[in-house]
């Protein structure tokens, strides 16, 4: 049937499905979004089927099945996999050759779910490539099938997914490592335990357990209050290394053995070093928000450095036309050839424990390599005409300026390796801040100095 054009545009998204249950989304809108991203893959002729994977929340598992009524309402067939992380479901994506569907609202609260759509070998789909598709066949009502419908059926890939990371990053002559790991109750509680238990690391699990109502923190890692049990734990354990991870455990964020938070942007330039390494001179992509420190030392090691816009359908539409071997995003988000070009927070919490195991320093000594630089983090004003005061900034700094560039919001180069980024949201009223300087002084001076303006 056909549905309100704006109830469709509220939740089909730029880069995936999301909103909140029994209000936005149910079963019949998610049968809808399956049959129209069957007719989308099947009109592309790649594939007779479609994975689908679910995290803990309790509206996912019956939201996935709806959808696959969807997808076999239109002829293809559906291989369920069950519980899942995002990355896990790419994994199936590349491995069986197929489009796949993964029903998470990542850190979302309780009340949301949505799904993240990609094409046959985790290729993803997003506004331009595929939802702007799915978004006017709802609209219109979903045309009807004559053939036969698909079928559904079954398949466990966990363990060929902990066998596969392991073998890409290899962490069996590491030596004795105690590792404190925050699954904030999201689905790195399934996964950590299929891919570490095996290897000679001693896992402290926190929030293991399955609850996709977020009992103890939000699991979006990337606020700093839903790092402070982890920070403790890692403490009260002694442990080397402390890894969180958000609820669909596509991404992961580093504490060190004193609790410190360890920039995604330090995890991006070791990662790109171990790539580098392996695949001399290979490209690696950063987007205009990770640290310059990546590029620098990208350009140092004989790689080739390449900035992206934020978001990461730029990041992995660049991964596949630069044939580049690893890409990091600031928010922790990295980005893997060897993995079909999709992002796993597991490979990268691999790879930090494969460089802080081959060594015998601290990780806090390890890290200081790639912490070249003092950054605000991303600082949100909301303002109620996002241009005009992004204008008056940059107004206000001319005369301090080398140079600006448009590539995502504006970013003003002030010399000395001190810049700044205004972006504007593309959802919400508001203007998003990132500083970046050679002392934690110098960020705070210019920091306070935007915002007295951004938010006069």
């Amino acid at each position: 049937m056909a549905r309100p054009a704006d109830l469709v545009h509220s939740v089909i998204k730029a880069y995936d499905v999301r909103g909140v249950v029994g209000e936005q989304i149910d079963e019949d809108f998610v049968a809808d979004v399956g049959a129209a991203f069957a007719r989308l893959v099947r009109g592309e002729g790649v594939s007779h089927r479609v994975v689908v994977g679910h995290d803990m929340r309790d509206s996912s598992p019956a939201l996935s099945a709806a959808f696959a009524r969807g997808v076999t309402s239109q002829g293809l067939d559906v291989v369920l996999i069950g519980l899942a992380s995002t990355d896990q479901l790419y994994f199936a994506s590349g491995r069986l050759d197929c489009p796949g569907a993964m029903f998470t609202a990542s850190h979302n609260p309780a009340k949301y779910n949505g799904i993240k759509l990609c094409r046959a070998g985790a290729k993803p789909v997003g506004q331009d490539s595929g939802l702007a598709t799915i978004s006017a066949e709802i609209i219109d009502g979903v045309p009807t099938f004559d053939g036969a419908p698909g079928t559904i059926s079954e398949q466990d890939v966990l363990a060929d997914y902990a066998t596969f990371v392991r073998d890409l990053v290899d962490i069996s002559d590491i030596r004795p490592l105690s590792v404190a790991v925050d699954a904030g109750n999201g689905m790195g509680g399934h996964t950590v335990p299929a891919v570490l238990d095996p290897t000679s690391v001693t896992v402290h699990p926190l929030y293991f357990e399955l609850d996709g109502t977020f009992p103890n923190h939000e699991a979006n890692p990337l606020e700093p209050a839903n790092l402070v049990d982890l920070q403790k734990f890692v403490t009260e354990t002694g442990a080397d290394i402390g890894l969180a991870f958000d609820g669909d455990a596509d991404r992961c964020f580093v504490v060190d053995e004193r609790g410190e938070p360890v920039s995604p942007s330090a995890i991006t330039a070791l990662v790109a070093e171990r790539e580098l390494g392996k695949h001399p001179s290979s490209t690696i992509i950063h987007n205009l928000i990770t640290s310059r420190s990546v590029p620098e030392l990208v350009e140092q090691l004989g790689g080739t450095a390449v900035r992206t816009r934020v978001g990461h359908s730029f990041i992995k539409a660049l991964m596949a036309e630069t044939g580049a071997v690893f890409g990091g995003e600031h928010s922790a988000h990295y980005y893997f050839r060897d993995f079909w070009g999709a992002d796993s927070g597991m490979l990268a919490a691999l790879h930090v424990l494969a460089a802080l195991g081959t060594q015998d320093e601290p990780l806090s000594a390890l890290m200081r390599k790639y912490e070249v630089y003092a950054a605000s983090g991303e600082i949100n004003s909301t303002v109620a005409d996002a241009r005009e005061r992004t204008a008056a900034v940059v107004a206000a700094f001319a005369d301090r300026t080398v140079s600006t560039d448009e590539l995502d919001g504006v970013t003003v180069d002030l010399g000395d390796s001190a810049w700044f980024n205004l972006r504007a949201s593309n959802t919400e009223p508001l203007l998003r801040l990132n500083v970046e300087a050679r002392t934690p002084e110098d960020v705070d001076r210019l920091t306070t100095e935007i915002l007295s303006i951004v938010r006069a």
